[in-house]
């Protein structure tokens, strides 16, 4: 592959730079992506002006088995896409050959859930190394975010008492235990019942912000100004809170309610009550959790089973 575009590429390139002002990592991807583009017409003896659709399918392929990802091909398809646009509007080139070429899907990453013995360390965990209020409010937030598989807005939704306006609550007195009432995603409500655990983090913490909360604040969890906690300090005292229980990995709220749903499905296997508890509209997010399932059976087997060990 030539170390350096041709004359007509390098054109292009300006016309990137100082026209379209893209970011300088921009257009040394672009640029790369330029050159095998080139490296790939000279290999098969097309002039690039002539290149035909069937042509670029060609070359993607190419691409593909010498392992590039699909990020990486859609990148190429952009420079390429971009080359040939330019071209057409000063009559180079009679269509757009790359028009309609998509690349390949990514895979969708896994979400990341701690293992059961991380999540529920982190649950029980109380802060020591800091006042006593907080440190309770702390455990009450991780007990619900765990227990609950709640969303993180809907969590610092969370009001003490149910009110016509109110984005959720808790009802401790529910005869049939007690309950989180939560609007989610597309302002559809759901409830989910709240476990012994974080019913008596949250018994434990009321006393405390009958303290801390403005008289007028409705919010259940609340700052040490006495108004509603926000997702950022949310964010906050929960990494502390996992780093001070010992946790190998960094936390994020969303990470507990993976966990949730990933240990629920491992112990239950009904895809659909899960799906009702996290308030999922299609089953099909829901299933994303029986891959890392999956994942934890296959690590059994592996360090278990006879037959699947390595030396």
């Amino acid at each position: 592959m030539a170390t350096a575009p041709s004359a007509e590429v390098q054109a292009f390139l300006q016309h990137l730079t100082v026209s379209r002002r893209l970011a300088p990592r921009t257009v040394a991807m672009y640029t790369e992506a330029l050159l095998r583009l080139e490296a790939a017409a000279d290999a098969g003896a097309v002039e690039l002006r002539r290149a035909q659709t069937h042509h670029v399918r060609g070359w993607v392929a190419q691409l593909r088995t010498r392992g590039l990802g699909p990020r990486s091909i859609a990148i190429h398809l952009a420079a390429w896409r971009g080359l040939f646009r330019w071209w057409g509007h000063q009559g180079l080139v009679p269509a757009n050959p790359v028009d309609g070429i998509r690349p390949p899907k990514a895979a969708k990453p896994l979400p990341k859930a701690l293992s059961v013995q991380q999540a529920v360390a982190l649950a029980e965990h109380h802060n020591t190394r800091t006042d006593p209020a907080l440190a309770a409010r702390d455990h009450a937030i991780a007990e619900l975010l765990y227990g609950c598989g709640l969303r993180i807005a809907e969590l610092t939704g969370l009001d003490l008492h149910s009110r016509s306006e109110a984005l959720g609550w808790v009802d401790l007195e529910d005869p049939g235990g007690a309950t989180a009432h939560v609007l989610g995603k597309g302002s559809k409500r759901r409830s989910v019942p709240v476990g012994r655990a974080a019913l008596q983090a949250l018994r434990d913490w009321l006393p405390h912000r009958a303290l801390m909360a403005a008289a007028d604040e409705p919010a259940l969890f609340v700052s040490q100004r006495g108004t509603r906690l926000s997702v950022n300090q949310l964010r906050l005292r929960l990494q502390q809170l996992a780093q001070q229980a010992g946790l190998p990995t960094r936390v994020h709220p969303h990470m507990l309610r993976h966990s949730y749903a990933s240990h629920l499905l491992q112990s239950s296997g009904d895809l659909r009550a899960v799906q009702e508890l996290l308030g999922h509209a299609s089953i099909s997010s829901t299933q994303v959790y029986t891959r890392l399932d999956h994942q934890h059976l296959a690590k059994i087997y592996d360090a278990a089973h006879p037959r699947a060990r390595r030396k």
